[in-house]
């Protein structure tokens, strides 16, 4: 199972709305995916409208066994089946500490079957919750929009991964950088774009994700991207299944 970390240090980016794009991707790929809602928002939770279930990611960290992973998992209303939700509450607020157990997710996911992949929706803040998030990836994936502040988090985030790959997670490794919320006609978001490419090079991933309300339209109806209709919804579509088959071939080069 591969398991990817959406991550953020910087809130309103979009951190989110990248991680129901490849939920959508992957349905559409055939995966059978889980997502981890480790925000205490519950955005992720709110969109994907699984059944209620009888614990919540919150649960799940202070107790990672079968049984309450079990019991924290329930299937998302996009589809019938394929897609299912740990859900997140602002209880997991709780796990947010100095001293928290960091590997607890990492062992709750490991106790999962029958997933091609996991995507986990990290809070946009540096606490454990995020770690935590990061230590069970196999990938971390970090978004960010062209703008001042969002562009000097991801360095921050790019930091905090090497750092947990340095200790308590040796096989997590940086996906990339996705650009969200881009405006082609915008002259700082162009000077933005050019600072990140300076700055990071090759981890900038493309394409980048335009700013698009079908995006939001989708959401706000419970829907996958991919079933949206629309031109800027096929925009949409065709970044985040470009964005999925990068991770995917990154995993298949490490298997061979």
């Amino acid at each position: 199972m591969l398991v990817l970390a959406v991550t953020s240090l910087k809130g309103g980016v979009g951190k989110t709305s990248v991680t129901l794009g490849l939920a959508s991707a992957a349905l559409e790929y055939g995966l059978t995916t889980l997502v981890v809602d480790m925000d205490p928002q519950g955005d992720a939770t709110m969109a994907l409208q699984p059944m209620p279930a009888a614990a919540a990611v919150a649960d799940v960290l202070a107790d990672p066994t079968p049984t309450t992973v079990h019991a924290a998992i329930s299937a998302s209303t996009w589809v019938d089946a394929g897609l299912d939700v740990i859900i997140g509450t602002e209880r997991s607020i709780e796990h947010d500490k100095p001293g928290e157990h960091i590997g607890n997710l990492r062992t709750a996911l490991g106790t999962t079957s029958g997933y091609d992949m996991a995507i986990i929706d990290c809070p946009p803040s540096l606490g454990a919750l995020t770690r935590t998030g990061l230590t069970a990836a196999d990938r971390a994936l970090v978004v960010t929009e062209p703008g001042l502040f969002a562009v000097m988090a991801v360095a921050r985030a790019l930091r905090t991964i090497d750092e947990l790959r340095r200790e308590q997670a040796p096989t997590l490794q940086p996906l990339g950088i996705v650009v969200n919320r881009v405006r082609s006609r915008s002259t700082e978001q162009t000077y933005r774009l050019a600072e990140l490419d300076q700055m990071y090079g090759p981890l900038v991933l493309s394409p980048t994700i335009p700013e698009r309300a079908a995006l939001q339209q989708a959401q706000g109806a419970a829907r996958p991207i991919h079933a949206w209709p629309g031109n800027p919804a096929h925009e949409l579509s065709t970044a985040f299944d470009t964005l999925l088959e990068r991770a995917l071939r990154t995993t298949r080069r490490e298997a061979a």
